[in-house]
């Protein structure tokens, strides 16, 4: 009876504590299952559900990979796509055979296919992945706020299967009413192998059909208008064909799968690796600009621009365009007596390509304001795939810093700065996270040789766009003072001057074999004739919005006595902002080509290149900098009658000691000639 009753103890101290922890159990999985497994659960486990289908490869029963032999399929690994050394502009190391130039060598990219998310409409990932299904659904509600009750229905079954829907964001109905409500373009994406993927898409008349017998050949229709909600538009509807399974495909069906939807507003090319369906959902008609859909077929990665690096004579040039001021709408002209003046954006483009074709140019900056803002940029992207297309139509490489104007419409610059990463022959870069502004970064050029020398310095900032005082606080009114630079970026340009190795300067090219006895033959007449130091590469530095600095009083040349101040000024008030951290004083003249005594004093950064100020074009030196304006390149920006469009070159030479500037106005006129530094430059 003891040992029975010592049993019974046992199994009622067991049953306490059993049941509580139990009870917590069950009541813990009851809450995991209603939160995060169920898939029509509102709870906030909802945003962090990822189910099989978006992540791995999905095969058919009884399905045996054609790479069971041979390894594993492109979905099942890392592929590697070409893709030149180091966008970001530092070089590649390694051996190179002779004949080969190290900037030409490029190392591969690689790409997780298997990584990237199918239920995100992103534009810019460069999906293998195919799309099963495609619809058209309106709603009066913004679908940014409320996507779940926007949606096409749907089922569990057909998520696994085909995928889950994916709203294009992009509104077809944007330039109606809002009694015409929001149309969207949804799609579905798979990863599963046995499922009919979308090789085409066309847009049809209400009565037509895309063949004559349209079941047959697997063509499907959206039963939705894309010209839903707008009155007196004749109906337009979505065929797509399906044709082989993602098994069956192809490298050749694939690169004809179409992969991706966007959407574009205007009438310019849309965006990279993207064609233009006919024909547009909503016409151009007076004030109301042309809406496109358009699709992407394969993979298209974007052509990247090659490491910056000086010809083997040992020259650069930089051509520096200034103000665009584009729109969704292909612009209006501004300020001039070209006629007819008609398109303006597209006329600037024409006038950008003549002059690159002219200087042929290295590197192209755009120093800011590439959108005019003002309510007629109100789609960013469509705006931001025209203004670089002359340079990368020629293949040459680019950067840009943002203005003020271009984040008027609505669309952060974190979010262009993603689409200006991605963009052909581009070498922006988003820069740190930590300091003020977006965009702030460096570019180094390098030399020919194999040495591959640092040799200049190209600093980019975001000097911003406009500061809040207190009572924009309430919204009362808008913002109207500019934006500065900021004390941590400063710090920042300070850190990476900093961080930057002296050279023996005049350079002097590697007279290897593999560069044969041009350095030798080109030396003598190239470089510089001056005392060697150590000291680091010169420097340019690029933003928007000019310094108080920049109107200071000229320095005077010691040689006659005049001030160093050449060009067009005085036509307009002083850009600059009322409020100022002191960058000039505390950052540029404090960053010095060298720590030797005998060099104190000198400042590695030897030219400030801004924009902003259409109708000011001059170089000023102050303090032993240059101050240089682009001038007004556009005709869709401000400008005056009889003062020509000009683009501000940069022309450096010996290895980076000479920096030479000019300007080249659109009657292909060359303007003010003149070294800033190096052999015949003013004195200090």
């Amino acid at each position: 009876m003891a040992f029975c009753g010592g049993c019974f103890k046992f199994l009622r101290g067991v049953r306490s504590v059993c049941l509580p922890v139990g009870s917590v159990v069950l009541f813990s999985l009851l809450l995991t299952w209603i939160f995060i497994l169920n898939k029509h659960g509102h709870g906030p486990g909802l945003v962090q559900k990822i189910s099989w289908q978006s992540w791995e490869t999905a095969y058919p029963p009884n399905f045996i990979p054609a790479s069971s032999k041979t390894g594993p399929t492109k979905n099942e690994t890392i592929i590697t796509l070409p893709n030149p050394v180091d966008a970001g502009n530092s070089p590649d190391g390694g051996d190179l055979p002779q004949d080969v130039d190290w900037w030409n060598v490029t190392k591969p990219k690689e790409i997780d296919y298997a990584s990237l998310p199918l239920d995100v409409w992103s534009p810019l990932i460069p999906h293998d992945t195919g799309l099963s299904e495609i619809t058209v659904a309106k709603c009066y509600l913004n679908p940014h706020l409320s996507e779940e009750f926007c949606a096409p229905e749907t089922t569990s079954e057909s998520d696994s299967i085909r995928g889950k829907w994916v709203r294009v964001r992009r509104d077809l109905n944007r330039e109606g009413t809002y009694a015409s409500g929001y149309l969207s373009v949804y799609y579905r994406r798979t990863r599963r192998q046995d499922v009919p993927l979308v090789n085409d898409v066309k847009l049809l008349p209400e009565n037509d059909t895309p063949s004559q017998d349209p079941r047959k050949d697997r063509w499907h229709k959206a039963e939705l208008s894309l010209r839903a909600g707008i009155r007196g538009s004749p109906p337009l509807f979505l065929w797509y064909q399906t044709g082989k399974t993602a098994s069956e495909m192809s490298t050749q069906d694939k690169n004809q799968m179409v992969t991706e939807i966007d959407v574009l507003f205007g009438d310019d090319d849309p965006w990279y690796g993207f064609e233009r369906l006919q024909p547009a959902t909503m016409a151009h008609n007076g004030k109301i600009q042309s809406t496109w859909l358009t699709i992407r077929k394969g993979i298209k990665i974007p052509p990247r621009a090659p490491p910056l690096h000086f010809s083997r004579d040992g020259k650069f040039k930089i051509m520096q365009v200034a103000d665009l001021h584009y729109s969704v709408s292909q612009g209006l002209c501004r300020d001039t007596d070209l006629s007819p003046c008609e398109a303006s954006d597209n006329l600037t483009n024409t006038l950008i390509g003549r002059m690159l074709d002219a200087e042929k140019p290295d590197l192209v900056v755009f120093t800011g304001d590439q959108l005019n803002g003002q309510g007629t940029s109100w789609d960013a992207k469509s705006v931001l795939a025209k203004f670089s297309k002359a340079a990368a139509e020629r293949k040459i490489p680019w950067a840009t810093v943002f203005g003020n104007h271009d984040d008027n419409d609505g669309v952060p610059r974190e979010a262009q700065i993603a689409w200006l990463e991605s963009m052909p022959y581009s070498l922006v870069q988003r820069g740190p996270k930590d300091i003020h502004g977006v965009g702030n970064y460096v570019l180094k050029v390098r030399s020919a040789d194999a040495s591959k020398t640092h040799l200049l310095t190209l600093y980019f900032l975001d000097s911003g766009a406009y500061s809040k005082g207190f009572i924009d606080w309430f919204g009362f009114f808008n913002p109207t003072e500019y934006d500065w630079i900021r004390k941590n970026q400063i710090d920042w340009f300070l850190q990476e001057s900093a961080s930057i190795k002296p050279i023996q300067r005049p350079f002097s090219p590697d007279t290897g074999k593999d560069l044969g006895g041009l350095w030798a033959r080109q030396q003598p007449d190239q470089l510089t004739p001056t005392i060697s130091k150590l000291a680091k590469p010169n420097a340019v530095t690029f933003f928007h919005m000019p310094l108080p600095e920049t109107y200071d009083k000229a320095d005077i040349d010691p040689t006659n006595n005049q001030p160093l101040d050449v060009g067009i000024t005085g036509m307009e008030m002083p850009g600059n902002a009322k409020s100022n951290d002191g960058f000039f004083e505390n950052g540029i003249l404090k960053a010095y080509e060298s720590d030797h005594t005998s060099n104190r004093g000198i400042p590695e950064v030897k030219v400030i290149g801004n924009g902003h100020c259409h109708l000011t074009e001059n170089c000023r030196r102050v303090k032993g900098v240059w101050f240089c304006f682009g001038g007004g390149g556009s005709y869709s920006a401000y400008g005056k009658v009889g003062f020509d469009r000009r683009f501000r070159i940069y022309d450096i030479s010996d290895y980076g000691e000479t920096i030479r500037t000019y300007k080249r106005t659109e009657k292909d006129e060359i303007v003010d000639d003149m070294i800033l530094a190096g052999k015949g430059a003013p004195p200090l």
